[in-house]
């Protein structure tokens, strides 16, 4: 009868440490399922946007006088002064139009080469 209770309770011992290592498991299962989570999330949402970014600063440093631009604001013109961060645009067909824009400000540029809509009249 003795051994019987000793074995009950090494039963029961050796149940809880059955249930200790699969709450650890279970946990760093968890940790696991949440690192390839957030990792998705980066590789379908920051990635892109870094791409992006990218792609507008090599179109901005790529850009030379007599460029053809859009602006942000909608406008088209042709880049007559380019300086460090300030591009200078020639506006309408006056020329009387030049305006001192930020870099940042240009959304497209279309190469003087490549023959834009504005100088194909």
């Amino acid at each position: 009868m003795n051994n019987l209770l000793l074995l009950a309770a090494e039963a029961a011992a050796g149940t809880e440490q059955t249930a200790k290592g699969s709450n650890w498991f279970s946990m760093v299962g968890m940790i696991a399922i949440y690192g390839v989570i957030i990792f998705a999330m980066w590789f379908f949402f920051m990635r892109p946007q870094k791409k992006e970014q990218k792609r507008i600063k090599e179109m901005l440093n790529a850009m030379e006088v007599g460029d053809c631009v859009l602006t942000t604001s909608g406008f088209y013109g042709i880049i007559i002064d380019i300086s460090d961060d300030t591009v200078i645009v020639e506006f309408g067909n006056n020329r009387n139009c030049r305006i001192p824009m930020d870099r940042s400000a240009i959304s497209k540029v279309e190469k003087a080469d490549q023959g834009s809509g504005a100088d194909a009249k």
